[in-house]
């Protein structure tokens, strides 16, 4: 890890981009993972339950239609606002509050089970927020993770707007949340047992065109990578991309269908 990182500005960065657009449109299509990671962690009625980096709070329903006592967590407040909404709709009671996943604002061991889906992977100082969910997860909890692999369609895109808009020099990919040693690496003595198993998620859109407009429009990175480059670089990352998403096609002509690799993981905490 290089040391002259400027977390901080990262993160604040970080927040303005996610903040951009609205994620939810994107996120609420992602609910399976949610559902199918409640599951994985084996969810009983009237566990503590801690969402972190929620976005508007896929896990969070999942566990709350499980009966758990649910705190949902994002830095951005707007997103927590879209799951308050869908919390209230459903009738389930969940709590949401602001909080940076690298400086979580609860005790040791307050909770029975950690979640992330595609959330905490991205916090710059990974170390320090793999250390922060394994804090407040009691001895014998579960921390459980979906996170997008190098090899997933997201995590090729990511390289995609790397190579447009370079991320700071000497931060960790995300898509590292997605290797196995990694995850052995940030977990260490505080991983009685880590259980890993490679899904997939299918993005369904009319179009790689269709996808494109819809993420540049409204998800926060790729909103931001294109409001940043000129016309011209901003034409040949839509090319990029357009070819990304056509090599992972398979649903045929007329639709995309486009798998994304990731990894469901539960840590049981030592």
């Amino acid at each position: 890890m290089n040391a002259s990182i400027d977390f901080t500005a990262v993160k604040g960065r970080q927040q303005i981009a996610w903040a951009s657009g609205d994620y939810a449109v994107i996120g609420t299509t992602l609910q399976l993972v949610g559902e199918e990671l409640a599951e994985a962690c084996d969810l009983r009625w009237d566990e503590h339950v801690l969402d972190v980096a929620a976005g508007n709070g896929n896990a969070t329903l999942a566990a709350a239609r499980r009966g758990c006592k649910v705190v949902s967590t994002d830095y951005v407040s707007t997103l927590l606002d879209q799951g308050a909404e869908r919390a209230a709709a459903e009738g389930v009671d969940v709590k949401f509050q602001v909080a940076d996943a690298e400086a979580l604002p609860f005790d040791d061991a307050s909770f029975d089970v950690v979640l992330s889906t595609f959330g905490v992977m991205f916090a710059p100082d990974q170390a320090k927020a793999a250390g922060e969910l394994a804090r407040v997860c009691r001895p014998g909890g579960r921390i459980g993770l979906a996170n997008w692999t190098p090899e997933s369609l997201v995590g090729k895109m990511f390289k995609v707007l790397g190579r447009w808009v370079p991320p700071p020099a000497g931060l960790q990919p995300p898509s590292l949340w997605g290797v196995e040693a990694h995850l052995r690496d940030l977990f260490g003595e505080n991983a009685a047992a880590i259980a890993l198993t490679k899904k997939f998620f299918n993005f369904r859109y009319r179009s790689a065109e269709h996808f494109i407009e819809v993420f540049s429009t409204w998800y926060g990175p790729v909103h931001k990578a294109f409001a940043a480059l000129p016309p011209g670089a901003a034409q040949s990352l839509h090319r990029d991309l357009v070819e990304l998403l056509d090599a992972a096609n398979r649903g045929g002509a007329g639709t995309l269908v486009a798998p994304s690799e990731y990894l469901e993981i539960v840590v049981t905490r030592r």
